[in-house]
Order: structure tokens, then sequence, then C-alpha cells
């Protein structure tokens, strides 16, 4: 199943309407409030429900007599707008984007030994179509196209063997990035500014993604290719993250892995090719769909 949630497209941008929950079916949005009422109204506590409340909501779903609201009439928003913890992102994760970050961002040139890892806040969240915001004191708002796995069942020393159960399902994640705001060598700050975690446009569910480590990851701006690579080529894959980090953290259900971004940031080209206000940004995940954003000053 592909979750949402979303508002009426006719809802003013700051707007007072309470965003809801749905099911993506073909060309339509299933409003879950509208189909049983009883069921968990955000993304969060529909995670936290269980995997048992997915068998019920794929039979009520398919039994309900409500008509689907067209995906024209309706604004999307980003799937998770909280989390537990915050969006647990992944640094250096891809072999090629090591190699161009130890280049041209004085990052060290071996590959990692253990994953690299940063939080960004819930308030960097934003949906599709929303405004990603260039801050006036950077010059290097640079993109990243990642692979966000969502976690349906927490734990503590999760096994490698058993990682992948733990996973409600996947999104697309754009790791926005003010390259020249890392302050004293930490990432959190020029990651984790508002507006900086585009997410979306759904949440594709575990069982309908066969492979997650053969994805299909692809970034353009304003139309230009940028980022064209696989997840396969991941330095650690998703189970391997999902232990490392539960041996030092619990993780818990709806929290969520940014996996890291292939080769081909902005900063990598030369001369860089850094967002400008005006661009628009686009990604795609195969399988998930395409994550579409503005830049604005």
């Amino acid at each position: 199943m592909q979750f949402v949630t979303f508002t009426s497209s006719m809802a003013p941008p700051s707007g007072g309407e309470a965003p809801r929950l749905g099911v993506i079916t073909g060309e339509t949005v299933r409003d879950l409030a509208a189909i049983d009422p009883t069921l968990p109204r955000d993304m969060l506590g529909l995670i936290e429900a269980g995997p048992e409340v997915l068998d019920v909501v794929r039979s009520m779903v398919a039994a309900a007599d409500t008509a689907g609201i067209p995906l024209s009439e309706v604004q999307l928003l980003a799937p998770m707008l909280r989390t537990p913890k915050g969006i647990i992102g992944i640094g250096l994760n891809y072999r090629a984007h090591v190699d161009e970050s130890a280049r041209t961002m004085q990052t060290p040139q071996e590959m990692p030994t253990h994953p690299v890892i940063f939080i960004k806040p819930d308030t960097a969240i934003i949906g599709p179509d929303a405004a990603i915001v260039k801050p006036a004191a950077t010059q290097m708002l640079d993109y990243e196209a990642e692979l966000g796995v969502i976690i349906g069942r927490g734990g503590r020393n999760i096994a490698q063997a058993d990682a992948l159960g733990h996973v409600f399902g996947y999104t697309i994640i754009n790791d926005v990035s003010a390259r020249d705001m890392r302050h004293g060598g930490q990432w959190c700050f020029s990651k984790g500014q508002d507006s900086f975690c585009p997410m979306g446009p759904c949440i594709v569910t575990a069982d309908e993604i066969a492979d997650p480590h053969d994805l299909d990851v692809w970034c353009a701006v304003s139309g230009e290719i940028r980022q064209n690579s696989n997840t396969r080529h991941m330095i650690f894959n998703i189970p391997q993250l999902i232990a490392h980090i539960s041996s030092g953290m619990t993780l818990q259900a709806g929290d969520v892995i940014a996996t890291g971004t292939p080769e081909g940031v902005g900063i990598s080209y030369t001369p860089p090719r850094f967002m400008q206000p005006g661009d628009w940004v686009e990604m795609r995940v195969q399988g998930i769909g395409t994550l579409r954003n503005p830049v604005v000053a």
C-alpha cells in the first residue's frame, strides 16, 4: 500500500484544515477517516498500531463504498509529520560519494568502517511541492537524493538477520545541506535547518518493495540530471544500518533512516552547481514515486 498525508488542495497554505491519512488507489486517495473514524488519524499512530492494522486497512479500503478523492484535488504533505527522534541521517554511504566528498569537502578518503550518523529535526521536514528555503547566510545549498527507511517494529540490539522484519516501508528524502555552514566540522546545523528535509510523496509498505537494495535513485535540478545511481552501491546496507544504530540507541516505531546519497551532489561539479532560488528539484526512487520541491530565497 501507498500511504499519504494530505489536505484539500483548496485549503490555504498555512491552513486550518487538519492533515488526513490516506491510501493511494490508482489516481485517487482514499481518506481512512471517512472509511472508518476509529482508524489511526496520522502516520505515526498507524505505524505504532502494529502490523495487524495493515490487514485491517487493506480489507476496509477494498470493501469501502466511499469514493476516492482525485489526486489532483489534494495537497500531499510529508507522509511523516512527526517522528520519535527526528530523521536519522547516514553520511558517506555510497563509495563514489565518499570519493567526491574527499575531493571537495575534505572528508576522509578511506571508506568508513562504521556508519556516519547525524540527526535532522522534525522542524526540517516538508512535503511535496513545499519550498526549500535558501538561507541568506549560505552560498552552497546542496541536494542529496536518498532512500528513506521507516521503522515499523522498534527494538534494541536488532540482529542483521532480523532487521528487514522491523521495516514498515520506504519513502524518498532530500537531505538538503548548506555546505558552508558546517560549524566545527559538525553536520547537524548545516543539514537540520527549517525546510532542509523534503520527504514523500508517500510511504510504500515494505511488502511492495521486493529488494530495497536494487532501486534506482535519480535527481534532477531544473531539468538537468545530477544523480543517477542504485541502492546496490550502498557501503552499509539497510540491515547493517539498523543493527548498528540499534546497538546504541533504541529504535522506535516511526523512526526514519535516511540511508545516504550517491555521487553527483552539487559541490562535486566543476564549477559547483548548487541549488538557487527559482530551481525545481526533482527526485525519484524506483517503486516509490517522485518528490518535487521549488527553491526560494
